[in-house]
């Protein structure tokens, strides 16, 4: 769906440009009419087994399933809570002996996924698993279309949103040229109130209201910043001698991206690496933003093997973060 085809469903012609706001041109959207109906599920399932295809395990030798998707909804738009997307996907798979557990945390819910992953597998409590998520979010892009003025309505951010499903297998190193060298995340509960997914106010359609003025505010932005180099000073590590080539910032907007690299930039007294992004094809797809980015950007053949690659969540909560690893072998 382009931007232009989601503005025409609003009652009166807006004021603003999307487009120049945001970046999006397009955004993809899950079909819930057709005879087999595409949902929150299905997308990650779909996802589970092209990860699977691409891998050197079977279902039957996956440790750990944990899917993190915020949007839960299956049939329709009927919403689903037991038991867990992680049991319905592991079963559907074929990963009956796996741990199965669903993970909530806004849009850093995949990398909450891989964080815990990461952690479990270092702890030699298992050895590999499978963390995706699957994200049919449009709708509040929809009702957004329908009942938002005009650009100061709390409603604007949905609709920035686009549908993706991905799913990624973690298993333990065995050298330098694929590994994940740091992941840690930090949350600031005081921020919770100022984006929130819930039933419209007007209709109870899925609806998400955000405020985007405080939400960006640059001491928001600089979260990020702060903590990752105030973590690596705790371990003698300044930014600019880590070596990384690319960056990944949550696909909130092309602005957005572009005010992150910059606050980053200038608490870090370091340049940026190359930023890379694809949501002016695909939009904000919340928690699999980061990964959908290292697929194209893998299938395009856009990151060199030993690359070292750093992501950068930005989620409701507000969650904040880094996770910095060597890809070598990773291909789509």
């Amino acid at each position: 769906m382009t931007t232009p085809e989601l503005l025409t469903r609003m009652e009166k012609t807006p004021e603003f440009d999307l487009f120049k706001i945001t970046g999006m041109n397009e955004r993809r959207v899950a079909d819930d009419t057709g005879d087999v109906s595409e949902d929150c599920l299905t997308m990650a399932v779909s996802a589970a087994r092209e990860c699977l295809e691409r891998s050197q395990y079977a279902a039957d030798e996956v440790d750990v399933v944990i899917s993190c998707s915020i949007s839960r909804t299956t049939d329709g738009r009927r919403h689903h809570f037991e038991p867990s997307f992680a049991h319905r996907i592991a079963q559907e798979l074929g990963a009956i002996d796996a741990i199965r557990f669903d993970v909530s945390n806004a849009c850093a819910g995949m990398m909450t996924g891989v964080y815990l992953l990461d952690r479990m597998i270092r702890s030699g409590e298992v050895r590999n698993g499978l963390v995706l998520s699957g994200e049919h979010i449009t709708p509040i892009a929809l009702t957004a279309a329908r009942e938002m003025a005009d650009s100061r309505d709390p409603q604007f951010a949905s609709l920035s949103v686009g549908d993706s499903a991905v799913a990624v297998i973690v298993d333990r190193a065995t050298d330098d040229t694929d590994v994940i060298h740091d992941v840690e995340l930090m949350t600031c509960s005081e921020y919770s109130h100022l984006c929130i997914g819930m039933p419209s106010d007007e209709t109870g359609d899925l609806a998400m209201y955000t405020d985007n003025k405080v939400m960006h505010a640059e001491d928001r932005l600089a979260l990020w910043p702060t903590f990752q180099r105030d973590t690596l000073a705790d371990n003698g590590r300044k930014f600019a001698d880590e070596g990384y080539d690319v960056v990944i910032q949550h696909q909130v907007g092309s602005r957005f991206v572009d005010f992150m690299n910059a606050v980053g930039e200038n608490i870090f007294q370091a340049p940026m690496p190359q930023s890379l992004s694809v949501l002016d094809r695909f939009a904000n797809t919340a928690t699999t933003s980061h990964y959908l980015v290292l697929h194209q950007a893998l299938a395009e053949r856009r990151i060199p093997k030993g690359s070292k690659i750093l992501l950068v969540p930005a989620a409701s909560g507000v969650v904040t973060g880094f996770l910095s690893a060597t890809i070598s072998s990773l291909e789509v």
